[in-house]
Parts: C-alpha cells; structure tokens; sequence
C-alpha cells in the first residue's frame, strides 16, 4: 500500500489528472446518478480548497508582483492585455460563427414552445464596473469578488512600493515587504499539498457529470456539443499561431499549461482553476509582475470559450428556428459577444446571462435557452477549459513583449511539474 502510494506520488500531476479524466468518464457512465451522488463530497471538496487559495494568492502574489516592478510597467502590461483580451474575444465570435454556419447545429429540431427558463438578472456594465471598488474590504475576501480582490492588492501593493522607496519608511517598507513575501512562499507550499488532492477531486467531479448527463443527453443534443468542441479546436490553433508569432516556445507552453487546462476542463471554473494557473505560469518562468497581475484579471474577465458558446448558441437557435442569419446579424453578434463576454465577469449564471442578453438583442427566442440547459455541463467544460488556456497564453505573449529584446524564451521549465 505504502508502495503504491509513493507512486502515485511521483507519477507526473498531468499523467495522475489524465487518469483521472478517463476513470471518471467510465465510472460516471456505468454508476449513472448513484455514482455521482457518491463522489459528489469529494469533488466538491477539491473546489473548496481551490476557493480556500484564491484570497491569499492573488492577494501576496499580485503584491509581490507589483514590487518587481514598476508603475509605469504595471500601466503598459495592462494595456496589452485589454488589447489581447478585446481582439481574442472577436476572434473566439467569429471562429464560432463561422464552424456553426458550416456545419449548422440544430437544423431539423423544433423548439418547445412551452419550455421555460430562468435567466438570471444582468446587472449591466456600470454595476460591475463598480463592483471593483469594494464597499467593504472583507466583504470582497468573503465573498470572493476578484475584481475587488484584485484592486485591493493593487491598491496596498502600489502603496508598499511607495513605502519602499520613500526616504522615511524605506526600512519599515522593506521589513513589510519581507513579512508579504514570507506569506506568498508559505501560500505556494499549502498549494503544492492540494495540488496532490487535484486528481482525486477531478475524478470525482467528473464522475458527477458523466453521471448526471447521461448518454441520453450527450446523443440528443451531441450535433450542438460537438460543434462547439471543433470550434474550440479551431481557436486553439489560432492560440498556437499567435504563440508562434511572438514566438512563445509551444512544446514548454503546453507541457506546463496542460494541468490547469485539464483542471479547468473538469471543474468548469477559471476563478477556482486560478491556483494551478498561476503556479503553471511560474513554472513557464513567466516574471511574477506579469503573471501576478494578468491571471487573476484574466480568469474574471477574459472568457473566449463562453464567447465561442455565445456564437454556436446563436447559430443553433436561428436554425432551431429556421431564421438564418445574416451578415449584418452576424456583425452586431460579434460586437455584443466581445462588450458581453467581458461586461459580465463575476456574475452568477455568466453563461446563460451572455446568452440571453445577446439573443435578446438580436431578436432570438429566448425560449432556445431551455434547450440548451440539458448540456450547459458538457457545454461550460469546453468553454471554461479555453477561457484557462486563453489566459495563459496571453500571459505568455505580453510576457514575451516584455523580455525586452524579444530574443529572451518565455517558458523555461523552472522545475520538475508535478
């Protein structure tokens, strides 16, 4: 026992993940809901100590980050990545326009006029806008509202860094920045033992899935499913491209990105994914300062897979309905999909509030929603796994542009993964 332990120990995270991902298939569709109702607990506890992590790392290491640089840097990397955010979430719209008008999800199916569903309040650009400024600083901790998690770490890290170099606290700035440092290694080693835990978790999550959806499920609306994993497909290789581009090394990227894809993948959760994202990042040996900053933002804002889901949503209710779209449609889709995908960061039932805003917008029955909820698990594990992955690169790729001569790689294995 003790043997097989050590093992399991020493088998690569992403091989234990891997494993994870196929034994949880199996047993999901053999045990159907008695086995999810089982192994819920123990997926549901891997989601607990992700969130149990969010606070303190992107808290410490947002700090530290900021005091590895400067202003001036912090305002330019923020920059580039509102720009990389904005053009890959039109690109993510597009990609899914154009494989759902290929292959036409949904065609032959007839809507249930009697179907109902429950959209969730969309509480609009300027309230989430002004969701970044906390009205209570632990009620942002509590109720794990990045954005206000984010600017708190900007805030008091700015004001360390000025601390740090002003003439009459310099020495208490530094003696602070000491104790911030000390209480983000002490973070990184408490998520090195959840990290052992990630494959048991994903396991059991998985087999809840497969267990709740069911074959029946998967077949009646498999057209819709696999149409948006080819267009996934597609927009993963566009990542690649522009990897290639600014000449982010692949094979490194992916031999480190591959775990908290496969986490996010299965847990359906950018913010909860956000530990093994970022400890991914600093094994690319992306600069803390970047990666810091970029993905806690990223996961709360940056969404190109709910953006490709948006499309192939649209697509799919316009055949349900047998109105195709036109041009002109297709255009002011891809608009509201980018102002929406990103408008919507933090909100309760994000997906189906994109959906729904743009359907309504554009004129599509709403009703195509219900149609649609059967699959929203099947459906979000694609999406959240590329909304993960598109972090990452865009870390990777701002990264790069900030080497300074562009010659330097950007992901150098630091160490041993998993």
């Amino acid at each position: 026992m003790r043997a097989l332990f050590h093992s399991y120990l020493n088998a690569s995270l992403i091989l234990r993940v891997s494993i994870a991902l196929v034994l949880g298939v199996a047993v999901g569709m053999i045990g159907g809901q008695t086995a999810a109702d089982w192994l819920a607990p123990f997926g549901e506890l891997l989601l607990r100590l992700l969130r149990f992590l969010i606070v303190p790392i992107v808290l410490f290491t947002l700090m530290v980050g900021i005091n590895q640089a400067n202003i001036g840097s912090m305002g330019r990397v923020g920059r580039k990545l509102f720009g990389y955010y904005v053009i890959t979430s039109a690109l993510a719209i597009v990609v899914g326009l154009v494989v759902a008008s290929l292959l036409e999800p949904g065609s032959g199916m007839a809507l249930d006029e009697n179907a109902e569903v429950k959209v969730p309040d969309n509480p609009g650009f300027m309230s989430v806008l002004l969701s970044i400024v906390p009205e209570n600083i632990f009620t942002a901790f509590t109720e794990l509202n990045l954005l206000g998690i984010i600017f708190i770490a900007i805030v008091f890290g700015i004001a360390l860094l000025k601390l740090r170099e002003s003439e009459d606290h310099a020495e208490l700035g530094e003696s602070l920045y000491k104790v911030v440092e000390a209480l983000n290694e002490v973070t990184l080693k408490v998520m090195a033992g959840v990290l052992q835990y990630v494959p048991v978790g994903v396991f059991a999550i998985v087999a809840k899935t497969a267990g709740e959806q069911g074959m029946a499920t998967i077949l009646s609306l498999g057209d819709m499913v696999l149409v948006l994993y080819i267009a996934l497909a597609v927009h993963l290789v566009v990542y690649c491209g522009l990897m290639r581009f600014f000449g982010v090394p692949l094979r490194a990227f992916f031999r480190e990105a591959r775990t908290p894809m496969a986490t996010a993948f299965a847990t359906q959760s950018s913010s909860g994914t956000l530990p093994l994202t970022l400890d991914a990042a600093r094994r690319m040996g992306v600069p803390k300062r970047v990666y810091g900053f970029s993905l806690p933002l990223g996961a709360t804002i940056n969404m190109d897979g709910a953006a490709i889901r948006i499309a192939i949503s649209a697509v799919f209710a316009a055949n349900v309905v047998g109105i195709p779209l036109d041009l002109v449609t297709m255009a002011e889709i891809v608009l509201l999909g980018t102002l929406t995908s990103i408008g919507t960061a933090g909100v309760p039932g994000a997906g189906i509030v994109m959906i729904a805003t743009v359907f309504a917008q554009v004129g599509l029955p709403i009703e195509t929603v219900a149609l649609l909820v059967s699959i929203d698990a099947l459906v979000g594990m694609g999406a959240t796994g590329l909304n993960v992955t598109g972090d990452l690169v865009g870390t990777a790729i701002v990264a790069r542009s900030e080497s300074g001569d562009g010659t330097e790689p950007v992901a150098e294995r630091a160490e041993p993964a998993g």
